[in-house]
């Protein structure tokens, strides 16, 4: 099983922290029974989130990788001007 990217770690964190806050300030909470639950809930949607994150293929990497050392083309300044230069100087 392939590691988590940090993307997919931060929006699991975040989703968890979020909802757990969400759940407790809108459901009333009277037993430790219900906190659990609540944790538990909680817990499984940032799971679900972090597993929902696309993550880079090392494929994806090295294309990237690849393309972003290759030199830039440039075209010559006059090549578009060919015609032009051809019927000025005929």
């Amino acid at each position: 099983m392939p590691r988590p990217t940090p993307a997919q770690i931060a929006y699991g964190s975040a989703t968890v922290v979020f909802s757990a806050a969400a759940l407790l300030l809108l459901t009333p909470t009277g037993s430790v029974l219900m906190l659990g639950a609540l944790a538990l809930a909680s817990l499984l949607l940032g799971c679900a989130v972090a597993l929902t994150v696309p993550a880079r293929t090392r494929r994806e990497r090295q294309a990237t990788g690849a393309a972003a050392r290759l030199p830039e083309r440039r075209t010559p300044a006059h090549a578009g001007s060919a015609v032009g230069e051809h019927s000025l100087n005929g």
